[in-house]
């Protein structure tokens, strides 16, 4: 089995999807969208350079690498 991810840009494509669909050619599911990525999106929204998703990632590591280093 193999996935993948597509982007659908006319609706007709939605309709030959759901008809494999029902045919049980494929399965479709939806990615649940994260708190987080909610969150950095709307704040991106107002900001002027807001960091990517790997750079906070990054900056959290080293906080706890900090704290944990102290005990």
């Amino acid at each position: 089995m193999q996935s993948l991810k597509i982007e659908i840009l006319n609706t007709k494509a939605l309709k030959l999807i759901k008809g494999m669909q029902e045919l049980k050619l494929i399965k479709v599911s939806e990615q649940p969208v994260t708190k987080l990525k909610v969150y950095l999106k709307k704040m991106r929204r107002n900001a002027f350079s807001a960091p990517n998703l790997d750079e906070i990632t990054k900056i959290m590591e080293q906080v706890r690498v900090d704290r944990y280093a102290k005990k």
